[in-house]
């Protein structure tokens, strides 16, 4: 059975620090690419960053998020990080992992075959 579960989330205020973790099984993870998503009240789900597959290791970011997000992955443990710093207001949400074989699923946050549930982010202003 495919499993993703994201844990880390809470409430911060603007300006602190999360780390998202992400943790998977039931497929060959080294071969997927692993992308967070988040969903705000209201909104469409966007795409945050993403880590491509193990042989190649390329992060993609959206704009909206660079210089304050990394995004990290450890075969060893199956877990992809989402280090959030200098947390805005406009960050919150529900944040999703999701996991792709597509070799553009990082590039166009699309095309992703499986999905954690979420886990939810507050910035307070």
């Amino acid at each position: 059975e495919v499993q993703l579960q994201a844990s880390g989330g809470g409430l911060v205020q603007a300006g602190g620090s999360l780390r998202l973790s992400c943790a998977a099984s039931g497929f060959t993870f080294d071969d997927y690419a692993i992308g967070w998503f988040r969903q705000a009240p209201g909104k469409e789900r966007e795409g945050v960053s993403c880590i491509s597959s193990s042989s190649d290791g390329s992060t993609y970011y959206a704009d909206s998020v660079k210089g304050r997000f990394t995004i990290s992955r450890d075969n060893a443990k199956s877990t992809v990080y989402l280090q959030m710093n200098n947390l805005k207001p406009e960050d919150t949400g529900v944040y999703y992992c999701a996991a792709s074989f597509a070799l553009y699923a990082c590039e166009l946050f699309y095309g992703m075959d499986y999905w954690g549930k979420g886990t939810q982010v507050t910035v307070s202003s």
